[in-house]
């Protein structure tokens, strides 16, 4: 480890005490005392991990992994059971919408009381007070009680207080899944901004093209466990597999992408590879082949496989089927692997592609598949749905001045 670090985690674990209790009812009707059982439970655990000064870090995993507990490690707002937490340095805590804000006082309030919990004094609050009303963009109700605040407006006014603290360290969780897309993008500007100056930025968030955009690394925890600590892009992809796992499987023997029930077709695999390997992390052009492998139980005439992608915000962003390759019908019990060759001309995101198959041309939907989670890594000056690898030229006109 370098001798110079912002944050440093040592075998870091949290544990909580989770206490069952008998319900009064049950205990008197069997005539027992009422009381509690005990359990413990590791909300994180055996955590290593070193983050230079300067450093935008993301921490990303599902509901429940550890994200918020590690960071609130980290905020100082709870201690370690085991291990040990060391963070140098200023800190702004931005770990939950509201948090340090009081209901009953107005904004203009809130940012006074909150501004000094960071550490500001009431001048520089007063020189900054501009600023971070403007940010937020919560002019109008700025001597509003805040209570009568939308989430959206409470989170825009913490953010805007945490990042005028000018923080050496940062802590943010979820504040880019709140407010619209010009506050996300003022936060992306900000966030980099403050960065490039030398805060370190380390960031709990579930929109994955964030994580791409401002972390070099990233953290992934699953059951509080870390599964992967290093490059983002790896750590995507991990992601993506996790995501594929169901966190309670009805079938465990059950391959990823399988059919949601059906009696007469059941998709028995869907996979998605790139130069004949499973994969579930692509970069933009790649040529991935989609392999979906049904089981015919009755004879079905027309047989066609459909192929759905849609982005992460379940907007639709492609369909394909067999339609033109006219399979008169296929018998019973007989086994079909159908694979789709096509171009990941896609900008960066997270993306579910789903098998299905019916019988004709417009005929009913017999089965298909649960969706099958993959990252696309493209060009990070492009926005939209697609990547059209537009070309382009600039001229100077001549005889102008």
């Amino acid at each position: 480890m370098t001798a110079a670090f912002a944050v440093r985690l040592t075998d870091a674990g949290k544990r909580y005490t989770k206490y069952d209790d008998n319900p009064l009812l049950v205990s008197s009707l069997r005539h027992v005392r009422a009381g509690s059982r005990r359990s413990t439970l590791w909300a994180v655990r055996n955590v290593d991990l070193e983050i230079p000064p300067g450093e935008c870090f993301g921490v990303i995993g599902r509901n429940g992994s550890g994200k918020s507990t590690l960071l609130q490690m980290l905020a100082g707002v709870t201690a370690p059971t085991e291990g040990r937490v060391q963070v140098r340095g200023r800190v702004a805590p931005l770990i939950s919408v509201g948090v340090g804000f009081h209901s009953e006082l107005t904004g203009r309030e809130n940012v006074y009381l909150n501004g000094t919990i960071l550490g500001l004094s009431r001048a520089e609050l007063d020189r900054l007070f501009d600023d971070i009303v403007d940010f937020a963009g919560v002019e109008r109700f700025i001597d509003t009680p805040v209570k009568f605040y939308s989430s959206g407006m409470v989170v825009r006014l913490g953010f805007a207080v945490a990042i005028q603290a000018q923080p050496d360290v940062l802590v943010v969780d979820e504040v880019l899944a709140v407010g619209d897309f010009a506050f996300q993008l003022k936060c992306f500007e900000r966030m980099t901004a403050i960065r490039d100056a030398g805060t370190t930025i380390v960031v709990v968030t579930h929109n994955l093209n964030a994580v791409r955009r401002l972390c070099e690394r990233t953290l992934l925890l699953h059951d509080g466990v870390v599964q992967h600590l290093g490059d983002t892009t790896e750590a995507l992809s991990r992601y993506h597999a996790l995501l594929d796992t169901p966190e309670e499987p009805e079938d465990e023997t059950a391959p990823l992408g399988a059919s949601v029930g059906s009696d007469a077709v059941t998709i028995e695999s869907t996979d998605l590879r790139l130069q004949g390997r499973s994969t579930r992390a692509l970069d933009a052009g790649d040529v991935a082949e989609v392999e979906v492998r049904a089981r015919f139980h009755d004879t079905t005439a027309e047989p066609i496989f459909g192929f759905a992608l849609r982005n992460e915000a379940r907007v639709p962003v492609y369909y394909d089927d067999t339609t033109l390759l006219a399979v008169d019908k296929v018998e019973g019990g007989r086994v079909l692997t159908c694979r789709m060759r096509v171009p990941a001309n896609l900008v960066t995101g997270s993306y579910t592609i789903t098998a299905m198959v019916r019988s004709g041309f417009d005929g009913p939907e017999l089965t298909h598949s649960t969706p099958l989670s993959f990252y696309v890594a493209g060009r990070p000056i492009v926005h939209g749905i697609v990547d059209l690898h537009a070309s382009f030229e600039v001229t100077e006109e001549p005889g102008l001045p």
